[in-house]
């Protein structure tokens, strides 16, 4: 299953599902930003490290750098209008908040959530 995630920046988000889902599941997962902001933030590492999970080899790229694959899913990361349509046999909209100026337990909060998702769709 070829799973891409995708938000604005590439850097929180996007990057942190792509990280549980390498980690939970046997599913070949990807991030991409529609307006990447080329690096990932380092909230979003620390949040990870806390679980034991590591995306600081992660880069925060744009959708013309992914390869050319066929998107079992595409899910998008509450980003609107500015997430492109991509070609996908499924896609979903998960409607969460950038967690990048919120301070640490809201910022897990949302960490948290992203994790039941992706355990939810790699099930």
């Amino acid at each position: 299953m070829n799973i891409l995630f995708v938000c604005i920046e590439n850097s929180n988000r996007s990057q942190m599902a792509e990280g549980f889902a390498k980690h939970f599941g046997n599913a070949s997962s990807y991030s991409s930003g529609s307006r990447p902001s080329g690096k990932v933030n380092p909230k979003a590492i620390a949040a990870m490290a806390e679980l034991g999970i590591n995306i600081s080899h992660h880069q925060s790229i744009g959708l013309d750098e992914l390869p050319k694959l066929e998107w079992d899913w595409v899910i998008t990361m509450g980003c609107g209008d500015a997430c492109p349509h991509l070609p996908a046999k499924n896609r979903d909209d998960w409607a969460l908040p950038d967690p990048r100026d919120l301070p640490p337990e809201e910022f897990n909060i949302v960490r948290d959530e992203i994790a039941t998702r992706v355990k939810k769709l790699l099930a």
